[in-house]
């Protein structure tokens, strides 16, 4: 059954568990039976989000999301984990795995139910928490689940296992999740010096391996299939090293095809998040040490967009993977930045602290926020937000209760059409809340009525700002003048009437030439004066237009000694700063050329 085109979300916490609709009504879902229980410890809907499911420390329950009913009940009070299949077709439960009295095997406690019947379909003994649930291809046909140096794959059901993958220290595995054919990635440890690896298969030929990636300094690997499964992605992190206590990661790419290859990182320090691009062939990095760089990547690894520098530790795509958040949560202070992916382009720039849960609507345009305990016990809510900013809907958990976890229903690809993206806020009924002031670090008396020109990080622009990267903020200053004083000639050699082409300048000090500004840049020679020595130091020809040339060449070249200089001091020098340096001699023939012309 379709999901409705109003997707609704649920929320858990001491106060039980409820339903309610998203925009554009935003209402508490009346006709869902909320289930008062204190203990409820699990929730989650189904792909297509026509089912959803709960344990409230009594029982397992299974409702029907359009109907509001209730359609089985399992007595499994102990479950904690819980998952559907892509399709909704099997529910995986899992419990504490305990040992009884009698002997030393205990009870199945990994169960797989028939999602629509309530009717148990297989059970396992899973021990371990992690990755615990079995895998499933995305048409739910097949299935695949590890056990000691083994991966099982089941089709059409559990009654018989067609094929095993068998491989000693096998620590766990990823099925890629479009097919056929299959691919499975495997890790498995080093041992005894040897290298730990992840071997890449194409199911069924176990025989054959097409990829391999070996490494040794790594305690786990997190594998990340692209959504086609087309390219897999391997972040290795170490728990602890000598150089960090707060460990070491890195970043590896895998192909279909086997190459593998490192991901470029173009600053040092831990990887936070990698995430792929729901719909484009693409994936994008947030690593290094604060403020922590943000990188987009195509699958050749090669970077095609960087987002600078910034208080940054996640990233989430939109469903529909034109919007990119930019987001630092948990111990950095609460900021997002949304980015129009097709243009490069910031959309808004928020606050947003104190929130330990982000999630995207299905429709691609709102976001669900929340303040969750056991993370913040106090000042727990929830907020439904426009990505441009606007508040849609708000409510703040009562004083004594606290908020554990909120979640968007799932819903079918394509039920939402992608709108264009807007970059003014859109209108709410909602009283939206003023803009925070900027609060000012404190500054002794002495200090006080003077510019300052401290700080504490210094910040890298986005790609398709970074040609102003080298100029310092007076500079910068001046070249706005500059531009806006330019735009106003301008203006006034189109309109012979404008003031500024009527009145000399000279009015404004009383007769006298003004001084002009400085800018950082030598000032010109008066007119009448001998220029002629400055004008042979530079170089120049006395051609007016040769010698611009030649000086804006001239400031190239300046810019790259002070690249080489960086470079020489041990500063890590940017992939575009590089290419500029190999240039200096292609610069100087052009100046020859301009003199000799």
């Amino acid at each position: 059954m379709a999901a409705p085109m109003s997707p609704c979300f649920a929320l858990r916490g001491s106060e039980g568990l409820w339903l309610r609709d998203g925009p554009p009504s935003n209402r508490a879902r009346d006709a869902f039976h909320r289930d008062k229980s204190r203990a409820c410890k699990v929730m989650t809907f189904s792909g297509d989000g026509a089912l959803f499911a709960w344990c409230n420390g009594l029982c397992i329950q299974v409702a029907d999301v359009s109907t509001n009913k209730v359609l089985f009940t399992l007595q499994k009070r102990k479950t904690s984990k819980m998952q559907f299949s892509p399709k909704g077709t099997y529910l995986m439960t899992w419990e504490t795995y305990i040992v009884t009295e009698k002997g030393q095997q205990g009870n199945p406690n990994l169960e797989i139910w028939n999602a629509r019947t309530g009717e148990l379909v297989r059970s396992f003994i899973q021990k371990k928490h992690q990755n615990w649930a079995p895998q499933f291809s995305h048409d739910d046909t097949l299935c695949a689940r590890n056990v000691t140096n083994e991966v099982q794959f089941f089709e059409n059901g559990f009654e018989t296992i067609i094929d095993k993958l068998h491989l000693d220290k096998l620590t766990h595995f990823s099925m890629s999740p479009w097919g056929p054919p299959y691919l499975v990635a495997a890790y498995v440890t080093g041992s005894k010096g040897s290298p730990s690896s992840v071997k890449l298969y194409r199911r069924p030929n176990f025989t054959t391996v097409i990829g391999n990636n070996s490494f040794y300094r790594a305690d786990d690997v997190a594998l990340l299939w692209n959504p086609k499964g087309k390219a897999v992605l391997l972040l290795l992190s170490m728990e602890s090293t000598s150089d960090s206590y707060y460990g070491e990661q890195s970043l590896q790419f895998m192909g279909a095809d086997g190459v593998s290859c490192r991901v470029p990182l173009g600053k040092n320090g831990p990887v936070y998040n990698a995430e792929w691009n729901p719909k484009m062939p693409e994936f994008c990095v947030v690593y290094g040490f604060m403020p922590a760089k943000i990188t987009l990547y195509n699958l050749k690894c090669d970077p095609v967009f960087d987002f600078g520098t910034g208080a940054w530790n996640s990233i989430f795509y939109n469903p529909h993977g034109n919007i990119l958040c930019l987001a630092g949560f948990g111990n950095i202070r609460g900021n997002t930045e949304f980015w129009d992916l097709k243009q490069k382009k910031q959309i808004i720039k928020s606050d947003a602290s104190d929130i330990t849960a982000f999630e995207w609507c299905p429709d691609g345009e709102h976001i669900l926020l929340a303040t969750t305990a056991p993370r913040l016990r106090v000042g727990n809510c929830f907020k439904v937000v426009h990505y441009t900013g606007t508040l849609v809907c708000e409510e703040a958990t009562p004083v004594n209760e606290e908020l554990w976890e909120v979640k968007w229903q799932s819903v079918p690809e394509g039920t939402f059409p992608v709108k264009p993206i807007q970059y003014k806020r859109v209108d709410s009924s909602v009283p939206q809340a003023p803009l925070p002031k900027k609060v000012e670090a404190y500054r002794p008396p002495q200090a006080r009525g003077h510019a300052s020109t401290f700080k504490l990080h210094e910040n890298e622009l986005p790609s398709n700002a970074k040609k102003d990267e080298n100029l310092s903020k007076q500079a910068l200053k001046n070249k706005k003048k500059r531009e806006a004083k330019k735009a106003k000639q301008d203006q006034a050699q189109s309109d012979p009437m404008s003031p500024a082409t009527s009145q000399p300048s000279q009015q404004a000090t009383g007769g006298q030439p003004s001084r002009p500004q400085s800018s950082g840049q030598p000032a010109r020679a008066p007119a009448g004066s001998s220029s002629h020595g400055q004008s042979a130091r530079m170089g120049c020809t006395g051609d007016p237009e040769k010698d611009k040339k030649i000086r804006n060449l001239s400031k190239k070249l300046e810019q790259i000694e002070k690249l080489k200089q960086q470079q020489a001091e041990g500063k890590q020098l940017e992939l575009n700063q590089l290419e500029k340096i190999k240039t200096v001699d292609q610069i100087r023939q052009e100046i020859e050329q301009i003199r000799l012309a």
